[in-house]
């Protein structure tokens, strides 16, 4: 997953405020308690810091890929 994924699906699941706000608020512990705004500078893979928040968050399996799911190349 590129870092652009992971904002749009932010915006997607979130909404663009509310979903910024949680990124650089919301301390998880999957992410060795810092944010997912942190844990993406630390340099963890936007992958793991999206399903983190998405298990913090309760997001649903179905949609924790966004809306469409991505095209296998």
């Amino acid at each position: 997953m590129r870092l652009s994924d992971f904002w749009r699906l932010v915006d997607e699941e979130f909404g663009p405020a509310y979903g910024r706000s949680l990124t650089v608020d919301q301390v998880l512990f999957a992410l060795g308690d810092r944010t997912p705004a942190q844990a993406l500078s630390d340099g963890l893979e936007p992958r793991d810091v999206w399903f983190a928040l998405c298990e913090a968050m309760d997001v649903p399996a179905e949609r924790r890929w966004g809306r469409e799911r991505p095209k296998r190349r």
